[in-house]
């Protein structure tokens, strides 16, 4: 189960989250506008970044640039 490595893993990069308009899920109590994320693995569809709890969080491309 790598997933349960992810938060000690080294950060590939850091995005910037630019909304957290989200159409089915609240996104806005774990990502902050305007702040940077360390991105700890990535896929086509999701960045999985260290979110405001501390923990590894899947969230979609669009809320980052």
């Amino acid at each position: 189960m790598l997933h349960l490595k992810w938060k000690e893993a080294p950060t590939i990069r850091t995005v910037k989250c630019v909304h957290t308009n989200a159409a089915k899920y609240l996104v806005s109590n774990v990502l902050t506008v305007g702040k940077e994320y360390e991105v700890k693995n990535e896929t086509e569809e999701f960045l999985f970044v260290v979110d405001n709890t501390g923990n590894v969080g899947g969230y979609y491309k669009d809320y980052f640039e």
